[in-house]
């Protein structure tokens, strides 16, 4: 049984044991930090539950403040699988994100291309994972003149930290069109370092462009590039490289082994800055859309 849920999760913590339990068995998360969050949010979300009623899938759903196609994930527990309950999910959510909305398959593990050729889905976005060792690391370039690099001062970046993030992510279906609410929600979090915020400012102390970093996984030793940012009036100046640098290092110095971002598959220009800096691709995740 699948039910629609609109609010809360009455019960998030079953939500994410079986997301949990998902990801031991698959090596890898089936729900992304946005859904995760999003299980104590308003929802829609899907719910299939056992015989005895108790969780046994769920798909989160997320549909843009201003309309348009939204997305989707799924997870049911490893113990659940192959009764259908993953075509009931998917099926489901793609009625509630509307035309042109997606689902995403993290790791595109065979069994969700599978499921979405059966369906007639058609892959139509690609976000990749790259890694690299915090080994080895070159010098952080001096930044241009006129630009000072500084780390976040409290609250009082914030806008400004809103206005470049959507600046450079216009283009982008979840990075872009973020709220004051988003940044509250992560500089809140307990992951939040503001010592690993890197801001490059110009003379005025005008922002031109951010680099967020992120302790990823400490059991782990995995740090993230969890946002790196430009503002139209910083690009071309060697920015985004100098942030980078700047935060891999800052990594580094925290003892973690190994650090990660993600950068869309067609981004060909991002692509060409990681794979300079060492990133090589160790994660693929599939967005698939009825065309």
């Amino acid at each position: 049984m699948v039910d629609v849920v609109r609010g809360p999760v009455t019960d998030p913590e079953s939500v994410l044991a079986i997301a949990a339990a998902a990801e031991a068995a698959d090596g890898i998360g089936a729900l992304s930090e946005q859904f995760r969050l999003g299980v104590t949010g308003d929802g829609p979300h899907l719910l299939a539950r056992d015989a005895d009623g108790a969780p046994s899938g769920y798909a989160g759903i997320v549909v843009p403040p201003a309309g348009g196609a939204g997305a989707a994930e799924v997870v049911v527990a490893p113990s659940e699988r192959r009764r259908g309950l993953g075509r009931a999910l998917v099926t489901g959510a793609l009625d509630l994100v509307g035309e042109g909305g997606t689902v995403w398959a993290h790791g595109d593990l065979p069994g969700a291309r599978a499921l979405a050729a059966d369906l007639g889905l058609t892959a139509v976005r690609t976000l990749l994972n790259l890694r690299r060792p915090l080994a080895g690391l070159g010098p952080v370039p001096a930044p241009p003149a006129g630009v000072t690099l500084r780390t976040y001062a409290g609250p009082a970046d914030d806008a400004a930290i809103l206005a470049v993030n959507n600046a450079a992510f216009s283009w982008h279906p979840e990075q872009g069109g973020w709220t004051g609410e988003q940044i509250d929600e992560r500089t809140g979090a307990d992951w939040f370092d503001p010592a690993g915020l890197f801001l490059a400012v110009d003379e005025q102390d005008r922002l031109l462009g951010f680099h967020w970093t992120k302790v990823a996984d400490p059991a782990a030793g995995l740090g993230e590039v969890y946002i790196v940012a430009v503002a139209p009036a910083g690009q071309g100046r060697g920015l985004g490289n100098l942030l980078t640098a700047a935060g891999l290092e800052y990594l580094a110095g925290r003892g973690l082994a190994e650090v990660e971002l993600y950068v869309e598959g067609d981004n060909t220009a991002a692509l060409r800055t990681y794979t300079r800096l060492g990133f090589e691709e160790r994660e693929r995740h599939v967005a698939y859309a009825l065309r």
